[in-house]
């Protein structure tokens, strides 16, 4: 089939051409805190390289981390400088937001900890800038399960998009015949560490 015939693709799809992934706080001295933290963790590194595969803009934060410590080894090995930050929101951190504004950029995947205070709190602000905001659910934590169930729901009843991290491997990479497809497909496969195979 002639790829100039198909249709447009929905608005609520992400791609590598308007998407941006923001990591918010995921930092060394916090994570045995949080439930589910390893498989948090390990969804994150997968977005990022994926990201990176797919040339998708990347960014990350630390809420002052010389109580919360520096952002977990595997996750900052793979990305650049890290601002640190005091407000619990990032959407008023504008050497990240406007170069992502200025490039196009429309859509913002968060992830992070924790669910209910950083990521809660820049979702909201980044949908009152006029984004479109889109949060993995097994990517984000906070140290107790309902405050991570209460986030959620209240971001998706605001306007945010919930999905998950194989959702957007696949969605970021939109069709089989790119040749990314392969090392996004195995991304997808990996099994989180500690996991039955």
């Amino acid at each position: 089939m002639n790829n100039d015939a198909l249709p447009p693709r929905s608005s609520e799809l992400m791609s590598r051409q308007d998407t941006a992934l923001l990591v918010v706080d995921v930092q060394e001295r916090f994570l045995p805190l949080i439930d589910g933290s390893d498989r948090m963790v390990w969804n994150i590194r997968r977005l990022i390289d994926a990201a990176m595969l797919l040339g998708i803009p990347c960014e990350a934060t630390e809420q002052y981390p010389q109580g919360l410590g520096v952002t977990a080894p595997l996750l900052a090995e793979r990305l650049g400088e890290i601002p640190e930050k005091r407000r619990f929101s990032c959407g008023q951190l504008t050497g990240i937001i406007e170069p992502w504004s200025g490039a196009g950029i429309q859509k913002i995947l968060v992830v992070g900890i924790e669910s209910h205070v950083c990521i809660q709190q820049t979702v909201l602000d980044l949908l009152a800038q006029g984004f479109g905001i889109y949060v993995s659910v097994d990517a984000v934590g906070s140290r107790h399960l309902e405050d991570r169930e209460c986030a959620l729901r209240r971001m998706e009843s605001c306007g945010a998009t919930l999905t998950t991290t194989e959702a957007c491997l696949f969605e970021w990479c939109e069709t089989s015949e790119v040749e990314e497809f392969k090392k996004i497909s195995e991304l997808a496969k990996e099994v989180c560490p500690g996991e039955r195979q």
